[in-house]
């Protein structure tokens, strides 16, 4: 069984020093481990954005795809092979700007996928914009005057798209994030797992300390139970979002690849799908 050193590879990570990025790296390669996967059965799809670098920095499949279409390959190659395990992440811009239609729909069809989102309040690569996650009255280079939009809250949104798995976690919470991984991973259906992941170069508002000041650990009620739908969206409308640990998981629901009628086990490269002459004669058929 591998260890995490082996989902390791020799690409140095770019990434400012401090970025919480590193944290989410290295809890995937522990999680990837803790659950007994090998690197060749690993795919880690990314998107645009500093986090999207990070499909480089895994020992395993990687991809590094456009700009929020993180989502939409990530669940081609879940389709193409059931039995790769496969993580799709990005940034807060990447998943919940210009990929927001993306995710609400991959949440809703409930692919078994994983889905990591570093969420650091700012564009990060794009040298300090404001990002769909800002508070309101934010001052960046792209609102100098504070910014005058609603802060969007993704994990009403994936309460209310029919998520099946929802999670939130903080980088400095190693632990933590590690074991949410792990779960994801475990779960049979569409994971989403939102991260802290303070931005130290251009996010001075959202930093580490502001984060340790502000979060609430579900670990703190005992009483809390994440199979229970509304229970979850009162909790995370009550701390304004501000909530870590597992906050939602439906065990029930069927994934989307259980549902499809003659999805097979097998990937498509083990699969005979040599046409033979009566079906095609049947197929050109159709169309004379």
């Amino acid at each position: 069984m591998a260890t995490f050193k082996e989902f390791r590879n020799n690409v140095k990570p770019n990434w400012c020093p401090g970025c919480g990025d590193f944290s989410v790296q290295a809890a995937i390669q522990r999680a990837a481990a803790n659950v007994g996967l090998e690197p060749e059965q690993l795919a880690v799809i990314s998107g645009i954005g500093c986090s999207g670098r990070i499909s480089g920095y895994i020992n395993a499949y990687g991809l590094h795809g456009i700009h929020g279409r993180s989502l939409p390959i990530a669940q081609g190659v879940k389709l193409a092979n059931r039995e790769l395990t496969v993580i799709a992440s990005g940034g807060d811009g990447d998943g919940f700007a210009i990929g927001m239609g993306h995710t609400v729909h991959a949440i809703r069809r409930n692919l078994d996928v994983t889905y990591i989102v570093m969420d650091n309040q700012i564009y990060g690569l794009t040298k300090g914009q404001t990002s769909p996650r800002s508070a309101e009255g934010f001052k960046t280079k792209s609102t100098p005057e504070g910014s005058i939009e609603t802060t969007l809250s993704p994990l009403e949104i994936a309460l209310s798209a029919g998520a099946t798995f929802v999670a939130q976690s903080f980088s400095s919470d190693l632990k933590q994030l590690t074991s949410l991984i792990e779960q994801g991973l475990n779960h049979k259906g569409f994971s989403l797992i939102n991260v802290f992941s303070p931005c130290v170069t251009f996010n001075k508002i959202n930093t580490y300390d502001w984060f340790k000041e502000n979060i609430v650990n579900l670990e703190q009620f005992p009483d809390y139970d994440p199979s229970n739908r509304i229970a979850a969206m009162t909790k995370i409308m009550e701390t304004n979002g501000m909530l870590t640990g597992l906050i939602y998981q439906n065990k029930e629901r069927k994934s989307y690849e259980d549902l499809a009628a003659g999805f097979k086990q097998e990937a498509l490269t083990k699969q005979d799908i040599k046409l033979s002459r009566e079906d095609f004669d049947k197929l050109l058929t159709e169309f004379k």
